[in-house]
């Protein structure tokens, strides 16, 4: 019961993240909790180091390679500086934040929008002489929302996509999830309207795009989109055409990163650069929930339930609950043993997906990319939004989002 104890302390301090005077970020924590394990014999050195998922941390690498570029050299800000000229109201200007950035979510994914469409959503409430909060709250919606139909849209889905032997990711995943997560882009959009009702009277200015820092780096940022983009499609067509090819999502994320890490010669900067804290997260999560599924405790746990935990409506809903509290990628990993060792279908694996993904729309704590909108904020402006102002919105929100999913689940 060892492994349990030290999974009940790192969610509790992952939900106060303090003691004292002494702040914990999430990496150090769960760092701390992998560590535990390992020195009180719970996992085995050799177990654990078998435990972590490479092709989890190789593909997370890959992505954060391109995603530190593409905000290194300003190319993504000068896109969306350029996309942004469209908008003629604030209507306008809400669902092109929505739904610019929810795309983008579902090929970058969501923590990058988040650092790279802060400031920017900043700047174009400046612009235009508006409140940001309502452009701030258009930003964590569509990148919580878009990242749910794409195995690439966010970690959850990454470990879901990797893990359970899901032939065609894309395909699944937009086959199930893209029609759901558009209409609910549209829902974001109206309870913002009814919300923020005297803000959308207003006109928008169009931004005047401003030129990338680094044009060399964006070419090379262009050429990784483009390899991107194609190897997604060669993913997808070789399920179709040759489906004993191991064409990993690993080898796409990878790939994209190539030209950036061969060519650039701020190569070094940008490994140094990038988000070093959220892989140290994954191999100690991986150890710590290995550890935990080795225990027992869980499986005990499922004999004496009642619920049929592999029932997409079971999944939805206790993945959307759970997610507040024990946050989306460490519930993931302890719910994704349960669902193979209950036999469980495509449709749980979705459930799964959309229930732990759209929870971040509920609260500021249910997704990190929130979290990172506002710290951004604080530091970049004097705007914020607190925990009952997301709130207020994100539960009738998250009420209809997961009834919208839960319907398109039933009739897939």
């Amino acid at each position: 019961m060892t492994s349990i104890a030290v999974l009940g302390l790192v969610f509790s301090l992952i939900a106060v993240r303090q003691i004292g005077r002494v702040h914990f970020q999430i990496w150090q924590i769960m760092l701390l909790g992998a560590v535990a394990v390992l020195i009180t014999g719970q996992i085995a050195p050799v177990t654990a180091l078998k435990a972590i998922n490479l092709d989890v941390i190789f593909f997370l690498f890959g992505m954060f390679i391109v995603g530190e570029a593409l905000e290194e050299s300003g190319y993504l800000e000068h896109l969306s500086q350029r996309f942004f000229k469209l908008a003629k109201s604030m209507d306008g200007l809400v669902l092109l934040i929505l739904f610019g950035a929810g795309l983008l979510a579902a090929l970058l994914m969501n923590d990058t929008l988040a650092i790279i469409g802060t400031p920017l959503v900043l700047l174009l409430a400046k612009k235009n002489t508006a409140r940001a909060k309502p452009l701030l709250l258009a930003l964590a919606f569509s990148i919580t929302t878009g990242s749910v139909m794409s195995p690439i849209g966010n970690p959850q889905n990454l470990l879901i996509a990797l893990g359970n032997g899901i032939n065609n990711p894309f395909v699944t995943f937009a086959r199930y999830l893209a029609l759901p997560t558009i209409i609910n882009l549209v829902i974001a959009y109206l309870m913002l309207k009814l919300y923020y009702r005297r803000d959308f009277r207003k006109t928008a200015e169009a931004l005047q795009p401003q030129p990338v820092r680094d044009m060399a780096l964006a070419r090379l940022c262009q050429v990784s989109l483009i390899f991107l983009v194609l190897l997604i499609a060669l993913k997808i067509v070789l399920v179709f055409v040759s489906p004993q090819i191991d064409f990993r999502l690993t080898f796409i994320a990878l790939a994209a990163a190539l030209p950036i890490i061969l060519f650039s010669c701020h190569r070094l900067q940008l490994i140094k650069s990038i988000d070093w804290s959220t892989l140290v997260f994954f191999a100690a999560m991986f150890i710590l929930m290995a550890s935990v599924w080795n225990s027992g405790f869980f499986q005990g746990l499922l004999a004496d339930m009642h619920l049929n935990l592999a029932d997409e409506s079971v999944v939805l809903g206790i993945s959307a609950l759970l997610s507040q509290f024990i946050s989306n990628v460490p519930m993931v990993a302890l719910y994704l043993p349960m669902l193979g060792q209950l036999g469980s279908s495509i449709g749980a694996l979705m459930a799964l997906a959309a229930g732990s993904t759209i929870a971040g729309n509920l609260t500021i704590l249910g997704a990190a990319s929130n979290v990172i909108i506002i710290q951004s904020c604080e530091k970049k402006s004097d705007e914020t939004i607190t925990f009952w102002e997301f709130f207020r919105i994100g539960l009738p929100l998250t009420a209809i989002n997961v009834a919208v999913y839960w319907v398109f689940l039933k009739l897939v």
